[in-house]
């Protein structure tokens, strides 16, 4: 394998605009290395020879030269060897060794061997329930829900909230998973602590009527603080993007649903919501409108607009085409619905029909791990198994879903794939692995990927050209001390 050049590991990002806004500056402290530049929270090295700000700042341009690229684009192109060119934070260009520009003085270029592909997506998360991770094992999602998550997360502070998102975005990177779309409560908590990790977060806060209902349940103030939250933090052209997250209509009513599918379709966001998780519940729902979940919220007008929905393990083929039609996005969740034994969610029909989809891990106690690489292999398996058919998913297909298909799910044009204009979230995984081994054509690496594929293959990663993972470690999170602050915690809420 060829030697990763030196400047990868010291290098400075391809943005270095500080855009980081931490309002408590004790947690800035406690992520920052001893190394770290005060204000920005950056190595000091890493910032070297940056002399000029703003719009004065010169282009940054890096080279990255690898054994495999694996693009996920729309024609699931691979290069071996691959280059991809990152100007600022933005891809300019993706291609074969031989194909690309002469180097110029402004290119730095890394030779990084291994494999290059776009930072994974997860599309339906509950990070801070790092919180609560392995409790109510065993239990249906009823009674999960209410005798082992409600009553904890009722105990939640936002400092809580922090600690167990700040421990899940580490996670997370580690993995290379470089997005998720959060939905969950205390939601400036939840963007501060990313925005310090330097992920990518499409953040839609919960309206929820078990939880919190006073501060985040439905009503006129929690609808204006949504409408203000998304006017502070939505913007597309950085890393913080806002949806709005409705729990489900078994919890708040198809009316409440209704009304903030209008409050997201006034703000142009990603309405976010669960459906058709388990067998049971909507029975009284469908019960009283004599239809499906899916027909009772399409006719309800809640799937006017950009919509996600989570789950949708019970649908039928009506469902699907409402779906399809709609151009709703589903978040299938196989880990999740397999240990909750919610059932298996039709992916190979949905697939057919033309749904959009991303995988997500759903919470981190009911996974137990925000590792999506499961999801890939799972998410396969699962439809050829449900199918008795071992074409019914292909590697590439769930690679999608892990990625472009994912980023489209949550309201992300421009990220998902490597391809000029997108931007620059990628991950190098090691190749120098049995697992990886043959390789006689382009479709057996990808075959690797899925089946063998694993968060401790993931070396380095990239969010808009900034490396936070170098060589294995979170380069913006105190993760021994994120451990000790969330375990300290959950007993605490354990106890009550």
């Amino acid at each position: 394998m060829a030697t990763r050049c030196g400047l990868v590991l010291a290098g400075s990002p391809a943005s270095m605009t500080v855009t980081r806004r931490i309002t408590r500056r004790h947690r800035a402290t406690l992520l920052r290395r001893p190394d770290a530049d005060p204000v920005s929270g950056r190595d000091q090295a890493g910032a070297a020879g940056i002399g000029m700000a703003g719009n004065l700042r010169p282009m940054e341009r890096h080279r990255y030269v690898a054994d495999a690229v694996v693009t996920c684009d729309s024609t699931d192109a691979v290069y071996t060897p691959g280059v991809v060119e990152v100007a600022d934070d933005r891809i300019a260009w993706v291609g074969p060794v031989g194909g690309e520009t002469t180097v110029d003085g402004s290119t730095t270029v890394h030779h990084l061997g291994g494999l290059l592909m776009p930072g994974l997506v997860n599309s339906h998360c509950h990070t801070p329930m790092t919180l609560v991770r392995g409790a109510g094992d065993g239990l249906p999602l009823d009674r999960w829900l209410r005798e082992a998550m409600w009553p904890r997360e009722g105990r939640m502070t936002a400092e809580d909230v922090w600690w167990g998102m700040t421990l899940g975005s580490a996670e997370m990177l580690r993995a290379g998973v470089t997005t998720s779309c959060e939905m969950y409560l205390f939601e400036e908590a939840l963007v501060e602590a990313v925005t310090a990790s330097g992920a990518r977060l499409v953040m839609t806060p919960g309206v929820l009527s078990a939880l919190h209902a006073d501060s985040h349940g439905q009503g006129s103030d929690r609808m204006v603080a949504l409408a203000e939250f998304h006017a502070r933090h939505h913007d597309p052209a950085g890393r913080i993007t806002v949806g709005i997250a409705p729990h489900s209509a078994y919890d708040l009513g198809v009316a409440a649903c209704s009304e903030l599918a209008d409050l997201a379709r006034s703000l142009t966001a990603v309405l976010h919501l669960h459906v058709a998780e388990t067998k049971m519940e909507s029975a009284a729902l469908e019960a009283e409108h004599g239809a499906s979940i899916v027909r009772i919220l399409a006719e309800h007008g809640v799937f006017g607009g950009r919509v996600l929905a989570a789950h949708c393990v019970w649908v039928d083929d009506a469902d699907i085409a409402v779906l399809s039609d709609a151009g709703v996005a589903v978040a299938h969740c196989p880990v999740s619905n397999m240990k909750l034994g919610s059932g298996i969610a039709p992916l190979a029909a949905m697939l057919s029909a033309g749904v959009t989809l991303g995988l997500g891990t759903d919470g981190p106690a009911s996974n137990d791990s925000l590792n999506l690489w499961e999801e890939v292999k799972m998410a396969a398996l699962l439809a050829r198994v449900a199918a008795l058919d071992s074409t019914a998913v292909t590697p590439a297909q769930v690679l999608a879903m892990a990625t472009r298909g994912a980023a489209a799910a949550v309201g992300l044009d421009d990220v998902g794939r490597l391809a000029e204009g997108f931007v620059a979230d990628m991950i190098r995984i090691d190749l120098d692995h049995s697992t990886f081994v043959p390789v006689t054509e382009p479709s057996e690496l990808l075959a690797h990927l899925v089946w063998a594929g694993s968060d401790r293959r993931v070396t380095d990663v990239w969010v808009a050209g900034e490396p936070v993972v170098v060589d294995g470690r979170v380069t913006n999170v105190d993760e021994d001390r994120a451990r000790a602050e969330v375990s300290r915690r959950a007993v605490r809420l354990a106890e009550g």
